[in-house]
């Protein structure tokens, strides 16, 4: 039984015939063939010297636990070529970055479960959207229309290849070419998806369901945008849609009582990971989980604060929590089947 969404399989389906095993010259002749290079020739060296592999699976000695784990943001490997691309310098590209979220939970595989985690940074390629959720801005020519040009995350510059940072600074000096954004498509986020997609099947087949925590921080300053809000954590469930209400409480009650302020759905409900793969009547289960950098980052350093190990160990709890008591979403996840 397929986990992802039939519209994801027909972007996936696009991204097929654009590159099978040589991407450089396919894409080029999606663009016409007049262009000998759809992507420059240091960057397509930066990503294959820096980026190889372009994520990890981290998986325990035996998966004993339905739970897997995700962090598509805190990857921090910067490629040489975007750098020089960028007006910004690397700690201005690294506002957008769930730094160090990876090491938060990455003792995730000590408890049965994996853990993937991608390598490249969100201000490169955006995993957590679909694959062509586009800015036309960005590039220097027509997008096609199979792109989305029209949702709310592009419309704010966060598409799947961002056009400014998680403060609104323009990242680029120039505009893209397409051929630039599919390659980058094809040579890190479908192998990401591919991964991911794999894991919980793999899961899946094995335990009757899965369950995805797709794990991500949110900046302090979020109160500057929306007056009052002060969350420690929010929980994306997309409105009860993307998994069995219980396992929103579970991470909800556990996380209350050690003191911290949980909200739900809001401000932010689950993006493209939660909602595409958070499938229940497919034995799927998928939440986003946001953490306040405040509570373990130095915000403006890029660098861990005092609070970070006390927030480790919570979360180290909340993930033995969540594989003690996973078990008991398989008698709700078998009668969907």
């Amino acid at each position: 039984m397929p986990i992802v969404s039939p519209k994801m399989i027909g972007l996936y389906l696009v991204i097929a015939a654009i590159a099978d095993h040589n991407p450089r010259r396919d894409l080029n002749g999606l663009l016409d063939g007049t262009q000998e290079d759809v992507m420059p020739a240091e960057e397509r060296a930066a990503i294959e010297a820096e980026l190889d592999p372009p994520f990890k699976v981290h998986r325990p000695a035996e998966q004993t636990t339905p739970v897997v784990f995700c962090s598509p943001h805190s990857g921090r490997i910067y490629p040489r070529h975007f750098l020089s691309q960028s007006r910004l310098d690397a700690n201005q590209l690294r506002k957008s970055e769930d730094a160090f979220v990876d090491e938060l939970y990455d003792c995730a595989p000590e408890f049965g479960a994996p853990l993937i985690t991608a390598e490249f940074p969100r201000a490169y390629l955006d995993v957590n959207r679909e694959p062509f959720e586009l800015d036309p801005d960005l590039f220097a020519e027509p997008l096609p229309d199979f792109a989305n040009m029209h949702s709310i995350r592009v419309a704010g510059g966060l598409g799947t290849i961002a056009r400014v940072v998680a403060d609104g600074e323009e990242i680029y000096e120039h505009r893209l070419r397409f051929g630039a954004a599919l390659e980058r498509i094809e040579r890190l986020y479908r192998p990401f998806h591919t991964a991911l997609e794999g894991l919980l099947e793999e899961t899946r087949q094995k335990f009757g369901f899965a369950i995805l925590i797709d794990c991500h921080s949110m900046p302090s300053n979020l109160m500057a945008y929306n007056p009052g809000v002060r969350p420690d954590f929010v929980i994306g469930d997309r409105f009860g849609a993307s998994c069995d209400p219980r396992l929103t409480e579970v991470i909800n009650t556990h996380l209350s009582a050690l003191g911290y302020e949980v909200f739900l759905n809001r401000p932010y409900a689950g993006g493209f990971i939660t909602e595409n793969y958070g499938k229940p009547t497919h034995g799927v289960h998928a939440v986003q989980l946001e953490l306040n950098r405040y509570l373990y980052l130095d915000e403006a350093r890029i660098e861990k604060s005092d609070g970070f190990s006390a927030v480790r160990k919570d979360l180290t709890t909340m993930i033995a929590r969540l594989v003690d008591v996973a078990p008991t979403l398989s008698t709700r996840a078998a009668a969907a089947e």
